[in-house]
């Protein structure tokens, strides 16, 4: 999508900066909320958006969630019922069935979580409707962002939210519940930021978010500040930060530092050697889970949203992140990842591999090629 300008931007740090404000423009929508997620839990967090979102719809605004078959599974079986009845309008992304398919279309879910108010706000970024503390063992909340948008980008959101929707009402043979049009005024201009939505799908935008990273770093000319919870690249996604490095960029990696997901923690260990050989600082977040997939290139040049660094998010599902072009927001977020790099972050050693146990590095290099013999198998075709 072309380049929006006219938007105020603001950045929202975990769940205790984007559950408030979620709920604040729901209960301000007079017309239309839209909202779509992986993960929908059934925590204290997942039951208060679900009354902000009944409560819109008893008092007349239509009210639309797309949530994840598989993601969201849980609450596809005890809550749909209680939404539908307060006049949600849900729709399920690909139901899940079975828990032990390979299917291709197993893996290719609706990872992206975007929400439209009105047509005139949104909301995009990596967190799901899960508590930040929903997580065993875990007692600082789960680190992540979101972004609220205020201007002409929100109809970017709200068009892409339409046309998933159309799609999944044609494809649950529903095409003639609910068709009515919903008119909503063009929002006007809200700041000076200019943003631009990328969207990954199997379709026409397979490419798109790890072009967009691609063309980032290719220009980069100082620095390359990277928070992503699984960081799996492919090797065109490699050898850009390598080369980065060559040209004297420096390239820092906030990477998870807890074991959230087996196979993905050990995965990436195996890509450590490679890119610490090139001088590419990798920094574990070892005081909570991190969840972010946020990036900061140069003073002009950010990105927040739900793609992962991997080839699940980056081939199979689909994904949404915003760019934003704008020194100010840059340097938020670039400040908040260098705090959390400071509280939380445990810098490993040009040694760190070489220290570890050889069953610890065979362990790595197993988990990094079964996860890419995984997503060559389960990737659509060219």
């Amino acid at each position: 999508m072309n380049l929006s300008r006219g938007n105020q931007i603001e950045l929202l740090q975990s769940g205790g900066e984007f559950f408030p404000a979620l709920c604040e423009a729901i209960a301000g929508a007079q017309q239309l909320v839209h909202l779509e997620t992986y993960i929908f839990a059934l925590d204290e967090t997942g039951q208060r958006i679900s009354a902000a979102l009944c409560a819109a719809a008893r008092r007349g605004v239509s009210v639309r969630l797309v949530i994840d078959g598989f993601g969201s599974r849980s609450f596809v079986d005890s809550q749909l019922d209680a939404l539908t009845a307060a006049g949600v309008e849900v729709m399920v992304f690909r139901r899940e069935i079975s828990l032990l398919s390979l299917r291709r279309q197993r893996l290719r879910r609706l990872h992206r979580k975007l929400a439209c108010i009105d047509g005139r706000l949104a909301f995009v970024g990596g967190i799901n409707i899960i508590d930040d503390h929903d997580t065993p063992g875990q007692t600082p909340p789960r680190f992540d962002y979101a972004i609220r948008i205020d201007g002409p980008l929100a109809q970017q959101v709200r068009q892409t939210q339409e046309n998933l929707w159309r799609t999944l009402r044609w494809s649950q043979l529903r095409s003639r519940t609910h068709a009515h049009a919903i008119k909503l005024p063009a929002p006007s201009h809200a700041g000076k930021i200019q943003a631009r939505l990328v969207l990954r799908d199997n379709l026409r935008h397979r490419r798109d978010i790890e072009d967009a990273y691609l063309e980032a770093i290719a220009h980069a000319r100082h620095e390359i500040l990277i928070a992503n919870a699984y960081f799996l690249p492919g090797r065109r996604f490699r050898n850009a930060l390598l080369e980065a490095r060559q040209r004297g960029v420096r390239v820092t990696l906030l990477l998870q530092g807890r074991v959230e997901y087996w196979l993905l923690h050990h995965a990436c260990n195996a890509l450590y050697p490679q890119l610490m050989a090139a001088g590419i600082r990798i920094v574990e977040y070892r005081k909570s889970f991190l969840h972010a997939k946020v990036a900061v290139i140069d003073d002009n040049w950010a990105t927040v949203g739900s793609s992962n660094i991997d080839p699940f998010s980056l081939a199979l599902a689909r994904e949404a992140n915003v760019i934003i072009l704008n020194a100010d927001f840059c340097h938020k977020l670039r400040s908040s990842l260098q705090a959390a790099i400071a509280d939380g972050g445990h810098e490993l050693s040009a040694n760190h591999w070489q220290t570890l146990p050889p069953l610890r590095r065979l362990l790595s290099w197993t988990a990094y090629s079964l996860l890419r013999w995984l997503a060559e198998r389960l990737a659509p075709p060219h």
